[in-house]
């Protein structure tokens, strides 16, 4: 028999024990506590009709058989009319009857309000008891944004379903009079400037946001905001697409932002080959930025006998340990606080923990800011690179994956060239490793902190203008999910030294996507053009000059073959010590060559 049934079951013997309870108060109070006045008798027929009825009462409208949510409005409503029913039905038969009257008239009728109270009450503590259960049992902890109607269906689905993955924790609505509403025993926390005190507060680590008829740059708003705070966005449809009246759980989604741009999401279909992470120690470094977040989040899926989250940001494992397992004390073996710059600090790592499969997302990544400090992307980009490399060559890392950028194809900025050099290292290392490894490479990724969807975000909550280099400019872009599964497809996909290369369709005009999401303003907003900066091109490269675009395999991912450069004398030669202190973006080629000068030359 399934859950539910039993739950129905014990409800209808509850209701039954409610009854003869409640026709034995009845009957004491009517005779004062002289129990030996009560006709024994008259109380089993009156019982007996009171139970006929209210069967028969309960059948047609399915009372028992789980047309109604245990402790709704709904379930409430049909149980009073059952019960007062009964009681009316019990009072007239006792009169029609053809028998001497053997109860008062007054006795069914009080019991019937007895029982209403204590049966209603009954199934308020246990939807209360439910909860709190799927509390203790765990589940995906979320806040609901939107606490009008959507957003309370939704949670009374996700508090009354016991297969629900999600757990309800509070409310968040920009709404002042919903200030104090609490609905199915949650608060409104806040508007959205309180989302990231509020995930604080409850351990939350995804935001949904329940507001069917939200438009584009409310969803932007508030999902940037969601993003900040390193929880997952998720969002119900339209009303029109609503698979019911009612919003459910099986309504919840990911958040569309490749739809607000009018871009087809990619598939990968990364389930079919990610077994090669099951039981084994996987080792993320970078967990705590926006791809690294959401590797740590993919691959906590395919049960790993270990996922080991490495990050320099002790806030940044604060926030996607504690999205993962609710909890986030940061005293346990799965955060490491360490930088990569750190050979020493690497290493020992490594041998300690024996990593098998490692995915290499620390960087830094903002192109202007590198431009100005060309220095500390040689010390993050190539030099922790290559710590990193060494030490997994030294601890036997099975698969090994390096997070690359499309700029690293044809490369004319520091970022660009920082990350070729990191691929070029990969590249060596797989030449006499015993384990895979590999690069990806993809474009921009929507959604992510800095993304240029999350800027405009901003841009478009402060009244604007909307800043954009030049009418012209295009960039590849591509949702953190699809960045994800890439980079967990490449280590089962991917042969050693190559970089693989996501098909992310045609490139996106900036301009357009700025002009779309202006377009959906309700206020105007302006458009101004600051010019290309320094390093910076018109249109991004997937491949660079010489590859060729070669899909063995997937006819998405293209592999493209790296030519390796020497790690020799990387970590600490005298010239690229010296050059640090007046490096520049023409310094970078200069201090490569240099480096090759001091056997870092290119091979093959």
């Amino acid at each position: 028999m399934a859950l539910w049934r039993y739950r129905r079951a014990g409800l209808l013997l509850a209701d039954v024990a409610a009854w003869s309870l409640s026709l034995q108060i009845a009957a004491i109070a009517r005779y004062d506590g002289e129990i030996e006045q009560i006709d024994q008798r008259g109380m089993l027929v009156t019982a007996g009709l009171v139970l006929v009825l209210h069967l028969g009462f309960a059948a047609p409208i399915r009372l028992y058989q789980g047309r109604y949510r245990i402790g709704s409005l709904g379930e409430v409503g049909a149980l009073a009319a059952v019960v007062l029913g009964a009681g009316i039905g019990t009072s007239v038969l006792l009169v029609g009857l053809p028998i001497p009257r053997l109860m008062p008239l007054s006795i069914p009728m009080v019991a019937a309000v007895m029982t209403l109270v204590g049966a209603s009450a009954g199934r308020v503590l246990l939807r209360t008891l439910l909860a709190a259960m799927q509390q203790v049992e765990g589940g995906e902890r979320v806040l609901i944004f939107g606490a009008g109607e959507a957003g309370a269906q939704l949670v009374r689905s996700m508090q009354i379903d016991p297969k629900s993955p999600y757990l309800p924790v509070g409310f968040l609505d920009d709404d002042p009079s919903k200030r104090h509403r609490r609905a199915y025993g949650l608060r409104v926390l806040g508007n959205r400037e309180s989302i990231g005190q509020a995930a604080r507060r409850t351990a939350a680590s995804t935001l949904i946001i329940a507001l069917p008829s939200a438009d584009a740059p409310l969803l932007l708003e508030v999902s940037r905001i969601a993003v900040e705070q390193e929880l997952q966005v998720k969002t119900l449809p339209a009303l029109a697409d609503l698979r019911s009246p009612e919003a459910g759980i099986r309504d919840v989604r990911d958040i569309d932002l490749a739809g607000i741009l009018g871009r087809r999401p990619l598939d990968t279909d990364v389930d079919a080959i990610a077994d090669y992470l099951n039981s084994k120690r996987v080792l993320v470094t970078g967990a705590g930025g926006s791809i690294g977040a959401e590797l740590c989040r993919q691959i906590h899926r395919y049960a790993p006998a270990e996922l080991i989250m490495l990050d320099r940001d002790e806030s940044a494992l604060h926030a996607v340990e504690l999205a993962l397992y609710g909890r986030a004390l940061l005293d346990t073996p799965r955060v490491i606080l360490a930088d990569i710059r750190d050979a020493v600090a690497i290493e020992n790592i490594f041998a300690s923990r024996r990593p098998e499969v490692v995915f290499h997302a620390a960087a830094l990544k903002h192109l202007p800011m590198l431009e100005q400090y060309p220095a500390e992307a040689w010390k993050s980009n190539v030099i922790g690179t290559a710590n990193v490399l060494s030490a997994a060559e030294k601890a036997g890392v099975e698969r090994f994956v390096n997070i690359s950028t499309d700029k690293a194809a044809n490369p004319i900025s520091v970022l660009g060239q920082s990350k070729r050099i990191a691929e070029r290292l990969t590249a060596q290392i797989a030449k006499r490793a015993s384990g895979s490894y590999l690069s990806v490479r993809f474009g921009n990724v929507l959604g992510s902190r800095g993304s240029v969807l999350m800027t405009f975000a901003a841009q478009i909550a402060a009244g604007g203008p909307l800043t954009v280099t030049d009418p012209d400019v295009t960039r590849y872009l591509m949702t953190v999910d699809e960045a994800v599964q890439l980079v967990i497809q490449a280590a089962a996909l991917g042969r050693g030294g190559e970089a693989l290369v996501l098909d992310m369709g045609k490139p996106i005009r900036i301009d357009d996507v700025a002009r779309r999401l202006v377009a959906m303003c309700p206020r105007r907003i302006d458009i101004v053009y600051t010019g290309l900066r320094e390093g910076e091109k018109m249109h991004e490269d997937l491949l660079g000059c010489e590859e060729v675009d070669v899909r063995p395999v997937h006819p998405l991912i293209s592999h493209v073959p790296v030519p390796p450069l020497d790690l020799t004398g990387v970590i600490e030669p005298p010239e690229i010590a010296a050059a640090l202190f007046n490096f520049s973006h023409a310094g970078l080629q200069s201090t490569v060559v240099g480096a090759s000068a001091s056997g870092i030359g290119a091979e093959g």
